[in-house]
């Protein structure tokens, strides 16, 4: 998906938000645990009650991975449906791999040729060698770790590197990687306060933000601070949304909290 298609179905749904679908089986209502694939049959019911409210959806590779080889299988049907019935629909593998060239190589075939999601989540700690082989695929996107949502952020994040803070040599270092074009960035939305200068460093990239909802993070400080002509945000909220009802009304209940944020994003975009 090129970022203009993105940018369209933005301005056509009037919302910028991310579901993710970090499917905990002990989470997921009970009556789902009859069927051979529940993971799925969750993801399902999911997608289809919020398909028209958001524009990404982002599975955690971790929720699936935990359950083996049934696991991996539950992900990419869940790809596989969505590209099939949801084609505009922007899916990012949230995997958060990295490694040397030769292996990075084989997670961005894995994640961008094989599942054929649209991106994926990079730690950019091994630096340039470990991320440039995700950024090799056109029309797909590479989502770098910037500044995260969690506690942990400020152990390396936030800390001065030389003359500045290492979240903005990451960032600042990034842009001089090839094909830098295909970069987004995580950055949390518990952080809002460090968005005016995140968007001085990329004026034009998409941020995707965790932290929305459960984790306490305001949607209308990370808008203010960090939205841009063509917005410029994914703003993702997992467990607020999929795990709204444990349920059989779980998907009904799901897209009544969807469809909260939605009306907010719409209201944003209306001013």
């Amino acid at each position: 998906m090129t970022t203009q298609q993105l940018i369209q179905q933005i301005q056509q749904k009037k919302s910028f938000l991310c579901i993710g679908l970090d499917v905990d089986v002990t989470k997921i209502p009970k009556h789902l645990l009859e069927f051979e694939d529940p993971i799925f049959e969750f993801n399902k019911a999911i997608i289809d009650a919020t398909h028209d409210l958001c524009v990404s959806y982002k599975p955690n590779t971790a929720f699936y991975e935990a359950y083996g080889l049934k696991g991996w299988q539950s992900l990419e049907k869940t790809i596989n449906y969505i590209n099939q019935k949801y084609p505009e629909v922007f899916t990012i593998a949230d995997a958060k791999r990295g490694d040397i060239g030769n292996t990075s190589s084989m997670y961005a075939r894995a994640f961008l040729e094989d599942l054929n999601f649209d991106s994926v989540t990079v730690a950019p700690y091994m630096g340039k060698d470990s991320v440039e082989p995700f950024l090799a695929f056109e029309n797909k996107h590479t989502i770098l770790l910037a500044l995260t949502s969690n506690e942990g952020a400020f152990d390396f994040q936030t800390k001065i590197s030389g003359e500045k803070e290492l979240y903005k040599t990451v960032i600042e270092t990034s842009k001089t990687w090839k094909n830098s074009e295909n970069l987004m960035y995580v950055v949390g939305a518990t952080k809002a306060e460090y968005f005016t200068e995140i968007r001085k460093m990329v004026p034009d990239s998409f941020l995707l933000v965790p932290g929305v909802g459960a984790q306490g993070g305001s949607l209308a400080e990370v808008c203010k601070f960090g939205m841009n002509a063509n917005v410029g945000l994914l703003i993702n909220s997992s467990r607020g949304i999929i795990f709204a009802s444990n349920g059989v009304d779980f998907a009904e209940k799901a897209r009544e909290e969807a469809l909260k944020l939605q009306q907010e994003m719409g209201q944003i975009l209306s001013k």
